[in-house]
């Protein structure tokens, strides 16, 4: 095969391409449209917020309008109410001054007790029919009107039909409140003086109004002819005991005034500058041909240094290279990095020394062979090669360690931005041995000069930021800072005390319940280990589990929580809680261990309790791994009787095939995807899904991390047999979960509903 071409001659072949100068005039043209399609629909923005300033200032005058005509109603009203003896012709002359005053009122009447219209003003104009109308035509005016006169607020009839004809309103202020009511001071005008009081001519030849009420149309205060339903906007209205809103919808005329012309012109320039440029591209053409020996003569004189580099850095790499990856080897790294830290002495630079731990790669290399692991080192090693520059040198530390180390380093953010692109490294899958496998790393960085002064100090300070990361839950990276030699110490301390706390009797167990949403009941909860530290205090297992992986104890913790879950178990024999059943959590290393299910069937049989009221719960990890082991040992467990749980369900796998052969009474979704399942469509559709495919599979489905009414509206809506979360409860001691099921009170209102 020939060597690869260089950039050079791969742009000379396009540039002298016959096709190039029309593929530019047509990428200009497909800009141009763009472009032009951009410009209409900012222009289309602009209209339909100029339509939403029109609508916004009709409610703003509607309500005001109301506003005022609403409070000198109760104002009359008041008057009324103050002096209750006031003569007909009093009130008659004081009404006038209002019809007077206001111009935009029918009449003005005053209702009795009895909803009756006594008095009305003007008396002409048809009014003389409304006198000994009963106001409280049906059944939902009358309820409007006495809860008026309870409250004292006025109460607004929306659009009737007015027994003097035509369209109107009604604006009832009571006189008085409850018992002391007098009736009512009504002030009746009709729906023209909506229009009257909102339509300039502007609006009147350029939109159309209707108003609405609860989103169905009441009245239309203008009809302007053809209008574009393509705008519109509706605003709501704010009036008391009416639910109205605004809806306008523009002519194609004042569409047209508000559209601007440079979409045309800025499509029509784009063109003209696409021509140019592919004109310009034809003359570059003929000079590229001209100077084809030249650069020919030059690739030829790139060809040879290319092949003296490459045999120095062939001699090289004899004596810095580790075999098995490629990448320099440890010895090499450590002594460019004390070159590297003299240089950035005397130029005061900062160098950042990046060591990176492949997670859980001993369990891999365990369980799928040393060759396994010799290829992921390999193909790790590849990629993180490719990050390997003047200012970057990759190499390979031994076992599943890398070292990267970050020359020139102006701040802290070109560090971040190199982590960055390691973390992109192990996105994509690993393919080995035709299986994928999804590989993370935990990464610790330390900077001179601020984390040490050597390439010693340096690296046992990354070191320890390494293990931090690791503490924090892998696939993470930590800075070491003033301190992490005083954690790693108590770190050290606590590892101490744990080879203790079994013996003096430490751990405690704490229970969270899990609701049934079927049943509306708690049958079941799960068990938490917690460590009370006699110095410490209570430790969460964040804080001793990884701890006790590390040294191998966390077996005899295991078996120690299987025992307090059945002791529980037996203390809850004939007492209102002898139907719970607890769920445990096993690890990986746990599963390995040939005596686990003896383990369980003893500890069941001698505190005597049945194997169905115990529940083993292990990652969906856990359950693809050495999954012939696996499925031997959870066999046997579910012969005993024992429930089988798949715990955080969904995380980082992609293969179900486990599903249909391993057998499992429930799945688990992680909080993750119920955390914002009622706002992300995404969860939505995965939490579904995974519901849908437990069911048809005969599974029972548990979500984790509820903690709103909404996600257990959403959940119970689709099928979710049980929640667990902080809406029901946080982990509880034996004795407050007793007391909180004898209360009732792990029972939010959603979940009877």
């Amino acid at each position: 095969m020939g060597k690869p071409q260089t950039s050079t001659r791969i742009i000379e072949k396009g540039l002298l391409n016959p096709a190039f100068p029309a593929i530019i005039f047509l990428l200009f043209l497909a800009f141009a449209v763009g472009l032009r399609h951009g410009l209409i629909q900012r222009d289309n923005q602009l209209i339909q917020a100029n339509l939403v300033n029109e609508t916004v200032a009709m409610a703003n005058i509607l309500e005001r309008e109301f506003t005022v005509h609403a409070t000198a109603i109760a104002r009359m009203a008041h008057r009324l109410d103050v002096s209750p003896d006031t003569a007909e012709a009093t009130w008659r002359r004081d009404a006038r001054h209002y019809l007077e005053d206001f111009g935009v009122y029918q009449a003005i009447e005053w209702v009795d007790r009895n909803f009756i219209i006594r008095w009305l003003e003007p008396l002409s104009h048809g009014n003389e029919n409304v006198i000994g109308f009963n106001v409280a035509f049906s059944e939902r005016r009358r309820q409007a009107l006495e809860q008026a006169r309870a409250s004292g607020s006025y109460d607004i009839s929306g659009v009737i039909d007015l027994k003097q004809g035509g369209k109107g309103l009604v604006i009832y202020a009571p006189v008085g409140t409850g018992v002391a009511n007098n009736g009512f001071i009504a002030g009746v005008f009709r729906m023209e003086t909506l229009a009257h009081l909102l339509l300039t001519e502007r609006v009147q030849q350029h939109f159309q109004i209707n108003i609405l009420n609860n989103g169905s149309l009441s009245y239309q205060l203008h009809n302007s002819g053809a209008t574009n339903t393509g705008f519109s906007h509706t605003e709501s209205v704010e009036l008391p005991t009416l639910n109205w809103s605004i809806a306008l919808q523009p002519t194609q005329e004042w569409l047209d005034k508000q559209r601007s012309y440079w979409p045309s012109i800025t499509f029509a320039s784009l063109v003209f500058i696409g021509l140019l440029t592919s004109l310009t591209t034809l003359l570059v053409q003929l000079i590229l041909k001209r100077n084809r020996a030249l650069l020919k003569t030059r690739r030829q004189l790139d060809r040879e240094i290319d092949q003296r580099h490459a045999v120095q850095q062939d001699l090289a790499r004899l004596e810095s290279t580790d075999t098995l990856t490629g990448l320099a080897n440890r010895r090499f790294f450590m002594e460019d990095l004390s070159h590297t830290l003299n240089i950035a002495d005397r130029q005061m630079r900062q160098v950042a020394l990046i060591l990176l731990d492949l997670d859980r790669f001993q369990m891999l290399n365990d369980s799928l062979g040393h060759q396994f692991g010799d290829e992921l080192l390999i193909k790790v090693a590849d990629r993180l090669n490719r990050l390997s520059s003047e200012q970057a040198l990759v190499a390979y530390s031994g076992g599943d360690e890398f070292m990267i180390c970050q020359q020139q380093v102006d701040e802290i953010d070109d560090v971040i931005h190199l982590l960055g692109q390691i973390k992109q490294c192990f996105e994509p899958p690993f393919r080995i041995q035709g299986d994928e496998h999804q590989v993370t790393a935990s990464i610790g960085v330390a900077v001179y000069p601020q984390s040490g002064l050597d390439a010693d100090t340096l690296l046992r300070n990354a070191d320890v930021a390494l293990y931090r990361a690791k503490e924090q839950g892998r696939n993470s990276y930590q800075f070491y800072t003033e301190g992490m030699q005083d954690r790693e110490m108590m770190r050290l301390e606590l590892d101490k005390d744990l080879s203790q706390a079994l013996a003096n009797d430490e751990f405690v167990l704490f229970f969270q319940p899990q609701l049934d949403l079927q049943s509306s009941e708690i049958n079941s909860v799960e068990a938490l280990i917690r460590w009370q530290h006699p110095r410490r205090g209570l430790l969460s297992p964040a804080e001793f589990i990884p701890l006790a992986e590390e040294s191998g104890r966390i077996n005899d913790i295991g078996r120690w929580v299987v025992m307090a879950a059945c002791q529980q178990l037996a203390r809850w024999k004939d007492t209102p809680y002898e139907n719970l059943r607890i769920a445990v959590n096993l690890s990986g290393r746990e599963l390995d261990d040939e005596n686990l299910v003896d383990h369980i069937r003893d500890t069941l049989k001698a505190e005597g309790v049945p194997a169905n009221r115990l529940e083993v719960e292990l990652t969906e990890e856990i359950f693809i791994q050495n999954i012939e082991h696996n499925l031997n040992q959870l066999s046997r467990l579910r012969q005993l009787g024992v429930h089988l749980a798949i715990d955080d369900f969904g995380v980082g796998y992609s293969s179900l095939g486990y599903l249909r052969d391993f057998p499992v009474d429930l799945l688990k979704i992680d909080r993750s995807f119920i955390t914002d399942v009622t706002e992300r469509h995404d969860d939505a559709v995965i939490t579904r899904a995974v519901i849908n495919l437990a069911h048809n599979l005969g599974i029972h489905v548990v979500a984790e991390g509820v903690e709103t009414e909404d996600q257990l509206r959403f959940l119970k809506s689709h099928g979710c047999n049980l929640i667990q979360g902080y809406l029901i409860s946080r982990p509880l001691p034996s004795e407050d979960l007793e007391m909180a099921l004898e209360k009732g009170l792990l029972l939010p209102a959603n979940a009877v509903n």
